[in-house]
């Protein structure tokens, strides 16, 4: 027995360099007020906790109270070595001076892989903790978390609102992990990737809601890996942003590829004409490979102008989603090639007495893939699906249910092939009604579909061939 003992001393004390052999054993046991800080959100305790931080206790927990902070607890990774910072879910932050409550900075210069992690970066700035902290902000700039320079940051249970942005990346990050949070009305964005370098983040089990302009936003980023999963992300759609949406991925000024949008509920507002709950847009169609790489699966997305909208995008699967109300598109694609459209629900929930369109349209992009899709009771709109200057559109086994318009519409299209589709026109019967309407374009192929309505073809762009109409 007492070779073991001495034996796990010798193996702790090899693992943790920077601890002293009291903290080896876990008798670290400072108590915060003997660092100055009160926590009764009245006194100023900025200077205090930055001490405790400073001092490399590494375990920081805050009992039960409020801190009020004038400026931002700066976390100096490579001096304090690694830190946890904790309140067990009942500390609350108050910031009430500009810049973020914490700022996390680290000197990661590597990748993810292990052969370009620096000794320091194991020893002194791996994986930094903040977990079960509530951070309210009390001045207009006020922000959350600020991160930059830092591996392995974790990010968990922890409740920011009446900030600016709730938790903002900057510079070079990897292997980022924010789960368990609820990001909740502040001004800014909700989780901003702002001129990051990020690879390796995930997003998971949060409530991001009401934050005035955007819930998830990257601009001027390069980012690859990007996974958000199983989150409620509602109404971050305000009018004052420039590009409103739930989630905005912009890669004008950058490059965000390779990511999943999966499980997730994205709904509210249509307050302004442009909303969207997911919004990916690229530099141009000639550079389209800069957004891109995307799975969007398994989500409710309602009630906002546009469910989904891509722009300049490339290589884009979308499946197994349920679209409504949607006050202009479920879908809008615009300038971008390689998207796979599988099966979708596009429905009108019986829930709510609404005429939105919630049409589908695919403008000026080539080489997709759209089969499998549940499109019903597109209102207000030329037809269910619209197909507009596209190219090598291959369109097979589709439903489409009642249009106001016709079902499925091409328009100066070129080279698309339609198979397998079961289009019903609006009403009892579909007699005198166009199902499949084409207008210029050529070299389309509309062949074995079963419908309840004309094929109609207008300016001999099309070939119709061994379908099936009901009449």
């Amino acid at each position: 027995m007492k070779g073991v003992r001495f034996g796990a001393i010798v193996l702790l004390t090899a693992l943790l360099p920077f601890a002293s052999s009291a903290q080896v054993l876990g008798i670290q046991g400072k108590n915060l007020k003997e660092f100055g800080v009160v926590g009764d959100g009245l006194a100023d305790d900025t200077d205090a906790l930055q001490r405790s931080v400073d001092s490399g206790l590494h375990e920081i927990h805050l009992p039960a109270g409020a801190y009020r902070i004038r400026k931002p607890i700066l976390v100096d990774l490579d001096k304090v070595g690694p830190i946890s910072i904790s309140g067990g879910g009942t500390a609350r932050l108050l910031m009430m001076g500009p810049g973020p409550a914490i700022r996390l900075s680290g000197t990661h210069a590597g990748t993810a892989d292990p052969q370009t992690v620096k000794p320091n970066i194991w020893e002194r700035q791996r994986m930094p903790v903040i977990d079960g902290l509530e951070i309210v902000g009390g001045h207009e700039q006020a922000s959350g978390i600020d991160l930059t320079g830092t591996m392995q940051a974790t990010l968990s249970r922890l409740l920011i609102r009446e900030a600016w942005n709730g938790i903002r990346l900057t510079g070079r990050n990897r292997n980022v992990i924010l789960s368990d949070c609820h990001i909740y009305h502040n001004r800014g964005a909700g989780i901003f990737l702002d001129q990051a370098e990020l690879h390796q983040i995930n997003v998971a089990n949060c409530h991001i809601s009401y934050n005035s302009l955007g819930g998830i936003v990257a601009l001027k980023s390069v980012i690859r890996n990007l996974q958000i999963g199983i989150c409620d992300i509602e109404d971050n759609v305000s009018p004052q942003a420039p590009s409103p949406a739930n989630i905005l991925i912009d890669a004008t000024d950058g490059s965000v590829v390779e990511g999943a949008i999966v499980g997730c509920t994205l709904q509210h507002s249509s307050a302004s004409p442009d909303t969207a709950n997911i919004r990916i847009v690229g530099e141009s169609k000639e550079k389209s490979g800069r957004a891109g790489n995307f799975t969007i699966a398994d989500n409710v997305l309602s009630d906002v102008a546009i469910n989904i909208h891509l722009k300049n995008a490339q290589g884009i699967t979308i499946s197994g989603n349920t679209f409504w109300q949607a006050s202009r598109y479920n879908l809008l694609v615009e300038n971008s090639s390689q998207i796979v459209l599988g099966p979708n629900l596009f429905d009108r929930s019986p829930h709510y007495n609404s005429r939105d369109p919630n049409a589908i349209l695919f403008r000026d992009s080539e080489e997709c893939t759209i089969s499998g899709l549940q499109i019903n009771q597109v209102l207000s709109a030329p037809a269910g699906l619209m197909i507009q200057r596209c190219r090598w559109f291959n369109i097979t086994g589709c439903t489409i249910l009642d249009s106001e318009g016709c079902g499925l519409l091409l328009e100066d299209a070129e080279n698309c092939l339609v198979t397998g589709c079961l289009i019903r026109s609006q009403g009892k019967t579909g007699r005198g009604k166009a199902a499949i309407r084409t207008m210029g374009g050529k070299g389309n192929v509309i062949r074995g579909n079963f419908l309840d309505g004309l094929v109609e073809i207008k300016g001999g762009g099309a070939h119709a061939k061994d379908n099936t109409t009901l009449r």
